[in-house]
């Protein structure tokens, strides 16, 4: 389950790197990563809505922030 978290975060934080340099210079690096390839694409961005799900889960149902204060 840890594991999955890091890998979670991680895949969010790439995006948002990509989605960083697509709006600062308008290149869109995911693009060129994937050499153009929609269906790659789209994959990349639909691993990223299930990764951001289960980050939603994981705050929800283990409660990480509880004893703060």
């Amino acid at each position: 389950m840890k594991a999955t978290c890091y890998l979670c975060v991680a895949n969010l934080v790439i995006l948002g790197i990509f989605g960083g340099v697509l709006a600062l210079t308008g290149f869109d690096l995911l693009k060129f990563l994937t050499f153009g390839h929609v269906v790659a694409y789209r994959v990349f961005l639909a691993q990223c809505g299930v990764s951001a799900l289960f980050c939603i889960y994981s705050l929800i149902a283990f409660k990480p922030f509880k004893g703060l204060k």
